[in-house]
């Protein structure tokens, strides 16, 4: 069964989980004596846009198969070839590691012949886990975008960011926000029908066992 709704925002969360994580950064850092290089701010170009718009669709193609609405696309960056795609599958496959973004990756390794995806570029639409993050880095992708902020999951700036983190070896800044609101508005609606349906579920169980009862 799918788990509770989290919180899926189109901006960046804040408060003092945040602060905290920032500050226990920020003394690793000090004590290390290595303060990492501020990263280039970056904008999303039309192609990743219109990748986004392609990991929206397969976001609702696995809504209307009962997965959590994350859409992924692994694009080259010189040509926007499409290379992997995938929707999340945990679900179906009662696979744990069945994110969307993982998917995407490995079908993009396996169709270029390399796991180092060095010209590539990934569009997600919720923030990146801690899983596929680490994925990320370990493909080596040149561009990551991603829409909808995961405040109590998301390992690319809301509880840490393993993409752009000073100790690893590969380091991807990544663009936050983009279609972030469209990417949200769907995560909340299918949440928000899921709650529905098993509150509706929960009322006919209930009903039933009292007609039973009463026989």
């Amino acid at each position: 069964m799918i788990g509770f709704e989290r919180d899926f925002q189109p901006h960046p969360p804040g408060g003092l989980a945040m602060l905290r994580a920032r500050m226990r950064d920020a003394f690793v850092m000090l004590v290390a004596g290595r303060w990492p290089k501020p990263s280039p701010p970056a904008q999303a170009s039309p192609l990743d846009d219109r990748m986004m718009q392609r990991a929206l669709e397969l976001a609702r193609a696995s809504a209307a198969q009962g997965e959590v609405p994350v859409g992924a696309v692994v694009y080259r960056l010189s040509t926007g070839e499409i290379l992997g795609e995938s929707g999340n599958t945990r679900e179906r496959d009662n696979d744990p590691a069945g994110h969307a973004e993982l998917l995407a990756i490995r079908t993009a390794a396996k169709h270029i012949g390399d796991f180092r995806l060095h010209e590539c570029g990934l569009a997600v639409t919720l923030e990146p886990c801690a899983m596929c993050a680490g994925a990320i880095v370990n493909a080596r992708l040149q561009r990551v975008v991603f829409g909808a902020w995961d405040a109590k999951a998301g390992f690319a700036g809301s509880l840490g960011n393993l993409l752009d983190h000073h100790r690893l070896n590969h380091r991807v800044p990544p663009i936050a926000s983009v279609r972030g609101d469209e990417c949200a508005t769907l995560l909340k609606d299918f949440f928000r029908d899921l709650r529905t349906r098993e509150k509706q579920h929960r009322k006919d169980a209930k009903s039933t066992k009292k007609g039973k009862d009463q026989d």
